[in-house]
């Protein structure tokens, strides 16, 4: 994953929610446009049964959340860094 220390942190507790994380590596700093914003690597383990419940967040209200983007659209206009 990749994003500001404060965006790390969010992600790693909503996937402890509903993973068992195995793994964190070392925060890696990047640089160059992406200054400001670290890489980390999980390790996460998943098991379903019949017996466990389905443990999905609620969806993010209209207008709030992420947005979905074409990866191919992105790569076509992404600038070589």
């Amino acid at each position: 994953m990749t994003g500001t220390p404060t965006e790390l942190d969010a992600a790693i507790a909503a996937l402890t929610a509903v993973a068992y994380v195995a793994q964190v590596s070392d925060r890696h700093p990047l640089t160059g446009t992406d200054a400001g914003r670290h890489r980390v690597f999980l390790r996460l383990a998943l098991t379903t049964t019949t017996d466990t419940p389905a443990r999905r967040p609620d969806p993010a209200p209209t207008g709030r959340g992420g947005a979905l983007i074409d990866l191919d659209t992105a790569r076509a206009t992404r600038r070589p860094a």
